[in-house]
């Protein structure tokens, strides 16, 4: 009977990985085109590593797309989506995606192919954001009769306006970020007093 689980890595394999996998994210960020060669050397291993760890570009860049899905799925099970209060969840999950967003935002950006281990982790995703909505919508925190669906697609805008374009009070951080993109998804762009 032969064993279909892969041996897991060498911890210097592993750390190799790790640092292909982030230099792979910043090269490719700044230029989508950028040849291994140039991963290889913003990694600092040899052409050969990259080549022994991954047989093609796809697949390093299947690889760097699974590699963000865990990081973002991480920082939502960071928030606790199922067990903290709705507003604190939302709060925690949204200074968290950005910061996650932010740093892997090329390999957010491509699309997971669909039944691959990264569009399982973003279904669930999407799942969890409809969890935190439904205990926020049960708490009273949104009203009863808020569409779920509408509400996590104007989330979703909110964070990509947000990265796309940070609010010119550049200065602000990632917890004040959070704050005024869950303050905008529950009251809107202005308050009446």
């Amino acid at each position: 009977m032969t064993n279909s689980t892969p041996r897991p890595l060498r911890a210097d394999a592993e750390r190799s990985v790790h640092a292909i996998l982030e230099a792979a994210e910043r090269v490719l960020s700044a230029d989508p085109n950028a040849p291994m060669e140039k991963i290889a050397l913003a990694a600092g291993v040899a052409r050969t590593t990259i080549h022994r760890r991954f047989d093609s570009r796809l697949a390093l860049i299947d690889a760097l797309a699974l590699s963000a899905a865990e990081r973002l799925a991480h920082a939502i099970d960071d928030g606790r989506p199922d067990t903290a209060p709705p507003l604190v969840a939302l709060h925690r999950i949204t200074a968290n995606v950005l910061e996650v967003k932010g740093a892997w935002a090329f390999a957010l950006g491509v699309p997971a192919e669909a039944g691959s281990a990264a569009a399982e982790l973003h279904d669930d995703i999407a799942r969890l954001c409809l969890v935190v909505l439904e205990r926020a919508q049960a708490a009273g925190v949104l009203d009863e009769s808020t569409d779920l669906l509408w509400a996590r697609s104007v989330y979703y805008g909110l964070l990509s306006a947000t990265l796309q374009s940070p609010p010119e009070d550049a200065e602000l951080d990632v917890d004040a970020l959070a704050s005024r993109i869950v303050d905008t998804l529950l009251h809107g762009v202005s308050r009446s007093e």
